[in-house]
């Protein structure tokens, strides 16, 4: 055997034995690995439907507009590029779209839950453009009038909303109406929660954005892909010569037809449950870590992920994060808000639910998976305890291994 499919098989391996808190993986459907690993993979199709370079496109532009019609119905949109190779592409494809060098964006500063491509310092997005970041209220919460008169005084050309850790709802008609204010463009990225916003878990972004990005992995359990959506039809005329010919060459069309499964699968009332059960899993293991002592940031969480604040328990994220890796449960450090640690060693760890979720665990599993948690803090420098927990969290997850 080839030791690129042994080690792939190894990977598959672990991934059986391991639960995975990580807020942005999930698991693809069979369904769509046979698509990443099909012969889509040898066609180049430089172009959109019907306007390719090369010839012998007829199947292939079905399949895109078959993913292009599936995104639109999913999230109320009029035009949908689905060709972007991923989120932070996709982001990169709408500040080509809509500005210029050295213009100003506003988006969620990273140390609050927001992306690097929201216009941090060491992204193109914060090297090429004028960037200002706006943050949390003492309670975690978005500070709205921050975002207002943040706005007013460097009158940004685009306003980013969104995040990539932040357990609370977005109220995208306050960003909408700021934005609409100083006649600045308004961009949603909703990558982490688009599943809640296609079944109505979450408010839309439509119609107070003027753009809605998205990856197509996360809670939506496709391919590492991206969407991108509006209703202007100017504005879709932009976006699609931003992201072809301006970034792009040919479309990834193995990519598209995993991200047309997803969509497809994410249009079906199953996922409405499936979503309802993130939520509900999140806000169990929430309240489940708190039980043990653990500060929960902003109190709680509203969608599907949860941020942990570890001063109290004397250890920083990247020693914990480690230590619960040895004993097979992913998580990530990640800053806190008002951190004052190094994002290197941050005072927290984020965890996430979709993944566990599509392996049909409930509320009363999340206990579990808490006091595994918690069992891990103190036995950091214990190996022999440490493989004892490894034992027992393989022994859980494996009862849930048939169900991908």
């Amino acid at each position: 055997m080839s030791k690129v499919l042994d080690l792939i098989q190894q990977e598959t391996n672990r991934q059986a034995s391991t639960i995975r808190l990580i807020a942005s993986e999930n698991y693809a459907s069979p369904e769509i690995l046979a698509a990443l690993g099909s012969s889509l993979t040898n066609k180049y199709s430089e172009g959109y439907p019907h306007h390719r370079y090369y010839e012998g496109q007829e199947l292939i532009d079905q399949i895109e507009l078959l993913a292009i019609e599936n995104a639109k119905q999913l999230f109320q949109a009029k035009f949908a590029n689905v060709q972007a190779y991923s989120g932070s592409p996709a982001n990169l494809a709408v500040y080509l779209a809509l500005l210029n060098p050295n213009d100003t964006i506003m988006g969620l500063a990273l140390s609050s839950g927001g992306h690097l491509t929201h216009g941090h310092k060491v992204s193109i997005s914060g090297k090429w453009l004028n960037s200002i970041s706006y943050g949390l209220t003492p309670e975690g919460h978005i500070d709205y009038a921050e975002i207002e008169n943040l706005a007013q005084e460097h009158k940004p050309k685009l306003i980013i909303s969104g995040h990539s850790a932040y357990p609370r709802q977005v109220d995208f008609k306050k960003i909408g109406d700021i934005a609409k204010s100083i006649g600045a463009y308004h961009l949603a990225d909703i990558s982490h929660i688009s599943g809640l916003v296609a079944t109505g878990l979450h408010p839309h972004p439509f119609p107070y954005a003027d753009i809605i990005t998205t990856t197509t992995h996360k809670i939506l359990r496709g391919p590492r892909g991206a969407l991108i959506l509006t209703n202007d039809a100017e504005l879709a005329q932009k976006i699609d010569k931003a992201v072809f010919p301006g970034l792009q060459g040919g479309p990834h069309n193995n990519n598209i037809a995993g991200i047309a499964i997803a969509l497809e699968d994410a249009l079906q009332p199953e996922y409405t449950d499936y979503c309802k059960q993130v939520i509900l899993n999140a806000k169990s293991l929430a309240k489940a870590m708190q039980n043990r002592g653990f500060d929960i940031v902003s109190g709680g969480t509203e969608n599907h992920l949860i941020l942990v604040d570890l001063r109290n328990k004397n250890i920083d994220g990247n020693t914990l994060s480690k230590a619960l890796n040895t004993v097979n449960i992913e998580t990530n450090k990640n800053t806190i808000p008002f951190d004052t640690a190094s994002p290197f060693k941050p005072n927290g760890i984020r965890l996430g639910t979709p993944a566990v979720t599509t392996l049909g665990l409930k509320e009363q599993d999340m206990e579990m998976i808490a006091e595994f948690i918690s069992q891990v803090v103190p036995n950091i420098d214990n190996p022999y305890q440490l493989e004892q927990i490894k034992s027992e969290v393989i022994a859980f997850i494996s009862k849930f291994n048939n169900l991908i």
